[in-house]
C-alpha cells in the first residue's frame, strides 16, 4: 500500500424512505448524525421542535463512529420528554474507498466496505407496530415480567457467598511417621 495514497470516498446515501422502521408516521423529525456533529447544537434543535409540537416523534440515524453519539442524544431526548416509544434498528451502508497509484502502470484499488448504521425512533405516541424486532416502551418490561422466575433464580444463585467456609490450619494436626 506505500504505492497508493487514498482518493475519494463514495458512501451511499441515507434516504428517509429507506429508514427501516415499520409504520413511521408521516410528520417525524429526522436527524441525521456524522462524527463531528456537536452533541449540543443536535440536542437544542431536536428538543426546540417538540417543544413547539411541532411533532411527536424523533429519528435519530447516524453511521460508523456516529453511533455512540446517535445512542447518547437519543438517551437524553427520551429523559428529558419522557418519550415512551422507542423502536431501534441496525443495518448497514456501502462504502467504497479509492485509493489511486504513486507510480506509473498500477491500477486504482476501489475497496468495498460495510459500515454499522442505526436508527432509533423515539415517540411519546404508541407506534402501530409493537411487534416489530427492537420495540420497547418505557412502561411495558415485558420481556422481564414474562421471565420473573428466572430472574428469582439467578439471583438466588448470586447471593451465595463463596468462602462461608474457612479451615483454620492452626487447629489441624500434623502427623510425622
Amino acid at each position: 500500500m506505500e504505492n497508493y495514497f487514498k482518493g475519494k470516498n463514495v458512501e451511499e446515501q441515507m434516504e428517509r424512505d429507506k429508514i427501516p422502521i415499520n409504520s413511521l408516521p408521516v410528520d417525524f423529525l429526522w436527524m441525521q448524525v456524522k462524527g463531528g456533529s456537536k452533541m449540543t447544537n443536535l440536542l437544542s434543535h431536536a428538543s426546540g421542535i417538540l417543544e413547539d409540537k411541532a411533532t411527536s416523534t424523533v429519528v435519530w440515524s447516524g453511521a460508523g463512529v456516529a453511533i455512540s453519539k446517535v445512542i447518547s442524544c437519543a438517551e437524553i431526548l427520551k429523559r428529558k420528554f419522557s418519550l415512551k416509544y422507542q423502536v431501534t434498528k441496525l443495518t448497514f451502508k456501502s462504502v467504497e474507498e479509492y485509493w489511486e497509484p504513486k507510480l506509473d502502470g498500477l491500477e486504482t484499488i476501489v475497496v468495498k466496505r460495510q459500515i454499522p448504521v442505526i436508527h432509533i425512533l423515539l415517540s411519546s405516541q404508541e407506534i402501530e407496530d409493537t411487534q416489530q424486532l427492537g420495540y420497547q416502551t418505557l412502561d411495558g418490561n415485558t420481556f422481564w415480567e414474562t421471565n420473573k422466575s428466572f430472574i428469582k433464580q439467578n439471583h438466588a444463585q448470586k447471593t451465595k457467598k463463596p468462602f462461608k467456609h474457612k479451615t483454620n490450619i492452626s487447629k489441624t494436626k500434623i502427623t510425622e511417621n
